[in-house]
Protein backbone atom coordinates (compact mmCIF):
# COMPACT_ATOMS: atom_id res chain seq x y z
CA UNK A 1 0.00 0.00 0.00
CA UNK A 2 1.40 3.68 -0.86
CA UNK A 3 1.26 6.42 1.41
CA UNK A 4 3.10 9.51 1.72
CA UNK A 5 4.91 10.13 5.05
CA UNK A 6 5.75 13.73 6.18
CA UNK A 7 9.64 14.25 5.78
CA UNK A 8 11.38 14.40 9.65
CA UNK A 9 14.72 13.69 10.76
CA UNK A 10 14.08 9.98 11.20
CA UNK A 11 13.25 9.40 7.99
CA UNK A 12 15.36 12.29 6.00
CA UNK A 13 18.49 9.67 5.00
CA UNK A 14 16.65 7.79 3.97
CA UNK A 15 14.82 10.18 1.28
CA UNK A 16 17.94 11.88 0.60
CA UNK A 17 19.19 8.19 -0.16
CA UNK A 18 16.68 7.81 -3.40
CA UNK A 19 17.74 8.10 -6.49
CA UNK A 20 16.49 7.99 -10.25
CA UNK A 21 18.39 5.98 -13.20
CA UNK A 22 21.16 7.49 -14.77
CA UNK A 23 19.08 8.73 -17.31
CA UNK A 24 16.66 10.54 -15.51
CA UNK A 25 18.98 12.82 -13.58
CA UNK A 26 18.81 15.73 -15.96
CA UNK A 27 15.10 15.79 -15.26
CA UNK A 28 14.97 15.55 -11.93
CA UNK A 29 16.28 17.51 -8.86
CA UNK A 30 18.06 15.75 -5.97
CA UNK A 31 16.07 15.43 -2.80
CA UNK A 32 18.65 17.03 -1.07
CA UNK A 33 17.88 20.34 -3.56
CA UNK A 34 14.20 19.87 -3.44
CA UNK A 35 14.43 19.48 0.95
CA UNK A 36 16.53 23.04 0.56
CA UNK A 37 13.91 24.43 -1.06
CA UNK A 38 10.81 22.95 0.92
CA UNK A 39 13.07 24.66 4.23
CA UNK A 40 13.63 27.88 2.44
CA UNK A 41 9.44 27.73 1.46
CA UNK A 42 8.75 26.81 4.57
CA UNK A 43 5.28 28.12 4.34
CA UNK A 44 4.55 27.17 0.94
CA UNK A 45 5.97 23.58 0.12
CA UNK A 46 4.96 20.01 1.19
CA UNK A 47 7.06 17.51 0.97
CA UNK A 48 6.29 13.84 1.46
CA UNK A 49 8.30 10.53 1.36
CA UNK A 50 6.59 7.93 -0.66
CA UNK A 51 6.41 5.13 1.08
CA UNK A 52 5.26 1.07 0.08
CA UNK A 53 3.87 0.38 3.57
CA UNK A 54 7.25 1.14 5.55
CA UNK A 55 9.67 1.03 2.57
CA UNK A 56 10.65 4.37 1.10
CA UNK A 57 10.03 4.25 -2.53
CA UNK A 58 9.74 8.03 -3.79
CA UNK A 59 9.81 11.77 -2.48
CA UNK A 60 6.81 14.00 -4.02
CA UNK A 61 6.50 17.88 -3.05
CA UNK A 62 3.78 19.93 -3.58
CA UNK A 63 3.69 23.65 -3.54
CA UNK A 64 2.12 27.10 -3.99
CA UNK A 65 3.79 29.24 -6.41
CA UNK A 66 2.96 32.56 -4.89
CA UNK A 67 3.93 34.48 -8.18
CA UNK A 68 1.30 33.38 -10.26
CA UNK A 69 -1.15 31.84 -7.27
CA UNK A 70 -1.61 28.62 -7.89
CA UNK A 71 -0.99 25.06 -6.10
CA UNK A 72 2.03 23.04 -8.11
CA UNK A 73 2.88 19.38 -8.26
CA UNK A 74 6.72 20.63 -7.29
CA UNK A 75 8.66 17.96 -7.66
CA UNK A 76 7.97 14.33 -8.00
CA UNK A 77 10.63 11.21 -7.94
CA UNK A 78 10.58 7.48 -7.43
CA UNK A 79 13.36 5.39 -6.66
CA UNK A 80 15.29 3.68 -9.89
CA UNK A 81 14.76 0.07 -7.35
CA UNK A 82 10.51 0.73 -7.73
CA UNK A 83 10.32 2.25 -11.08
CA UNK A 84 7.14 0.32 -13.48
CA UNK A 85 5.57 -1.21 -10.23
CA UNK A 86 2.82 1.61 -10.86
CA UNK A 87 4.01 3.35 -7.40
CA UNK A 88 4.13 6.84 -9.70
CA UNK A 89 0.87 7.07 -10.06
CA UNK A 90 -0.76 5.93 -6.82
CA UNK A 91 1.10 8.77 -5.24
CA UNK A 92 0.74 11.31 -8.31
CA UNK A 93 -2.73 10.77 -6.50
CA UNK A 94 -2.11 10.86 -3.13
CA UNK A 95 -0.32 14.53 -3.57
CA UNK A 96 -3.02 15.76 -5.44
CA UNK A 97 -5.46 14.69 -3.28
CA UNK A 98 -3.66 16.52 -0.55
CA UNK A 99 -3.72 19.95 -2.31
CA UNK A 100 -7.24 19.19 -3.13
CA UNK A 101 -8.57 18.52 0.18
CA UNK A 102 -6.53 21.11 1.84
CA UNK A 103 -6.85 23.76 -0.51
CA UNK A 104 -9.50 22.84 -2.95
CA UNK A 105 -7.83 24.78 -6.04
CA UNK A 106 -9.54 24.85 -9.68
CA UNK A 107 -6.57 23.55 -10.99
CA UNK A 108 -3.18 22.30 -10.39
CA UNK A 109 0.33 22.85 -12.51
CA UNK A 110 3.23 21.04 -13.03
CA UNK A 111 5.93 21.47 -15.28
CA UNK A 112 7.94 18.83 -17.09
CA UNK A 113 11.60 18.90 -18.27
CA UNK A 114 11.04 19.05 -22.58
CA UNK A 115 12.59 15.22 -23.43
CA UNK A 116 10.51 13.81 -20.21
CA UNK A 117 8.02 11.83 -21.95
CA UNK A 118 7.73 9.48 -19.25
CA UNK A 119 6.89 11.89 -16.39
CA UNK A 120 4.83 13.60 -19.37
CA UNK A 121 2.27 10.49 -20.11
CA UNK A 122 1.89 9.39 -16.14
CA UNK A 123 0.68 13.81 -15.70
CA UNK A 124 -1.56 13.50 -18.58
CA UNK A 125 -2.46 10.06 -17.25
CA UNK A 126 -4.42 11.45 -14.41
CA UNK A 127 -5.52 14.80 -16.36
CA UNK A 128 -2.96 16.94 -16.94
CA UNK A 129 -2.49 18.85 -20.01
CA UNK A 130 0.16 20.98 -21.50
CA UNK A 131 -0.74 24.74 -21.50
CA UNK A 132 1.39 25.27 -24.01
CA UNK A 133 3.66 28.01 -21.70
CA UNK A 134 7.46 27.14 -21.51
CA UNK A 135 9.11 28.54 -18.28
CA UNK A 136 12.31 28.14 -16.99
CA UNK A 137 13.42 25.15 -18.79
CA UNK A 138 10.37 23.17 -18.53
CA UNK A 139 7.02 22.63 -20.12
CA UNK A 140 4.00 23.77 -18.18
CA UNK A 141 1.06 21.23 -17.31
CA UNK A 142 -2.48 21.77 -15.94
CA UNK A 143 -4.96 19.66 -14.54
CA UNK A 144 -8.22 21.17 -14.24
CA UNK A 145 -11.39 19.98 -12.07
CA UNK A 146 -14.42 20.32 -13.22
CA UNK A 147 -17.69 18.26 -12.82
CA UNK A 148 -16.02 15.29 -13.59
CA UNK A 149 -13.31 15.28 -11.44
Amino acid sequence: MISLKPITKENLDEILALRVNEAQEPFVSTNAESLAQAYVYSETAWPFGVYEDETPVGFIMMGYYEAKHYYTLWKFMIDRRYQNRGYGRQALRLGLAFIKDKFDPDEIYTGVAPGNSVAKGLYESVGFDDTGLKEFGMEEMCLKYGENN
